[in-house]
């Protein structure tokens, strides 16, 4: 596979995560793949070396099995030494599945193989700003998102997902609950209104005007993008003020998104 040009220079990286993509494309050759993607921050050009996600999708030749299942896990296992390999995660598509929407394809993330569909969103941002690591675009093998697609599963998934997900107090006691709700929303948001996919920072930017909480939006901007931030817990506070914060503003908000476009 020769993927060297593609890797360096990779938006926001440096030579550790080139290192890492590097690896992980020289132990896939033995699974043939036609095609690896990078998507979200790594594609979209807000990517954070050591807090952003890597996120690749592979189109491999072969149809997966359980053999290629025990492949992919050994790939991975090889590569948990790197600091960032908790990081990058892979879904496994076919030339004869990537097309179905509804179907979930093997997936390594969080140090564990699953089971995923790839989500209009994602697609679309394969379609819009997708990085080709090795072989076709995302346009040869994947068909287009419509805007009434994309338009259905945000607002199913704020509805579904996110919405019974605040009512559960104690997730947002973690900051990937309250960084991923706010974010989401954000991102969510501007789709509809909008018709664009926007980026982390671009929703960090926005959150203030749909009325986020300040505070907690300010703590999430310092953390991904200007050193730890805070944590709340001085002065007579608790630790879960951002969870609360952040439950207080999303509950009301993702109601009146899902009756404005739902």
């Amino acid at each position: 596979m020769t993927h060297s040009d593609a890797i360096v220079g990779l938006p926001g990286s440096t030579t550790d995560t080139e290192a890492l993509v590097e690896r992980f494309l020289d132990g896939l050759r033995e699974l043939t793949p036609s095609a690896v993607w990078a998507h979200g921050s790594l594609g979209g050009g807000d990517y954070q070396e050591g807090r952003s996600d890597l996120d690749l999708i592979a189109v491999l030749d072969a149809p997966v099995t359980a053999r290629t299942a025990w492949k992919v896990g050994r790939l991975h296992a090889r590569l948990r030494h790197d600091p960032l390999a908790a990081l990058l995660h892979c879904t496994y598509l076919t030339p004869g599945t990537a097309s179905d929407p509804q179907r979930r394809h093997l997936t390594w993330a969080h140090a564990h193989l699953f089971r995923r569909t790839v989500t209009p969103v994602t697609r679309r941002e394969l379609h819009t700003f997708g990085l080709v690591l090795h072989g076709e675009p995302p346009e040869t093998l994947l068909p287009p998102v419509s805007d009434i697609e994309l338009d259905a599963f945000v607002v199913r998934d704020q509805q579904e997902f996110w919405r019974p997900a605040v009512d559960r107090a104690h997730l947002w006691e973690r900051d990937v609950w309250v960084d991923l709700g706010l974010l989401t929303f954000a991102r969510g948001t501007a789709t509809l209104r909008e018709g664009r996919l926007i980026s982390k920072r671009e929703a960090l930017d926005l959150l203030p005007a749909l009325g986020a909480p300040i505070e907690v939006v300010e703590d999430i901007r310092r953390r991904r993008y200007g050193g730890q931030g805070r944590r709340y817990g001085g002065q007579g506070e608790r630790v879960p003020r951002r969870g609360e914060l952040t439950r207080l503003f999303l509950g009301p908000a993702i109601d009146d998104l899902v009756r404005t476009y739902g």
